[in-house]
């Protein structure tokens, strides 16, 4: 996922080495491999229709496994607060996702209920590392987030943008 060349190489380190994105690692690992078991053609039920839901749940957390690393590597590739929140709640979507998806493998006849618990209890540890980790956003550094979903308390969408008084001329800009 990193390349230890790049030019950002020891920004990825430093984000590797976060106990946030460890266990996010984990957590992709394990939605990989008990996504990656599991199959509408597995007889966990009679019912076809079940087979079938039972594979999307596993697809659901394959794919919402694969979103958390990713999105603490954009939340901390970008220091400003209204992309780091916003990269935040997809996450904690993300994570919502897997634990739902875990609750219709089961409701669809999955009996390996050892397999959920560790990704249940993964994220769980998860929650705690992430709530510390988004204590550490930086509120002052920030754009007005003019849809006002994630400005930092006190900001409203609606607030005046000292930025805007900036004069730019793009003619003499691009000459």
């Amino acid at each position: 996922m990193f390349d230890d060349d790049d030019t950002e190489g020891k920004s990825h380190d430093k984000i590797k080495k976060m106990p946030v994105f460890k266990k996010a690692w984990e957590i992709m690992v394990l939605g990989n491999k008990i996504g990656g078991t599991i199959s509408k053609d597995d007889h966990y039920t009679e019912d076809e229709a079940d087979g079938e839901m039972l594979e999307m749940y596993a697809n659901y957390i394959i794919e919402n496994s694969l979103q958390i690393p990713a999105k603490i590597v954009s939340a901390e590739s970008a220091d400003i607060y209204d992309i780091r929140m916003e990269n935040a709640a997809i996450i904690r979507k993300a994570t919502r996702k897997i634990l739902t998806s875990c609750s219709g493998l089961q409701l669809c006849g999955y009996k390996e209920d050892d397999f959920l618990q560790l990704l249940r209890d993964a994220i769980e540890e998860f929650r705690v590392l992430f709530a510390e980790w988004v204590k550490t956003f930086d509120e002052w550094d920030y754009t007005i987030d003019r849809w006002g979903l994630f400005n930092p308390p006190g900001v409203n969408y609606d607030d005046f943008d000292p930025d805007d008084d900036i004069p730019f001329d793009a003619d003499s800009f691009f000459d």
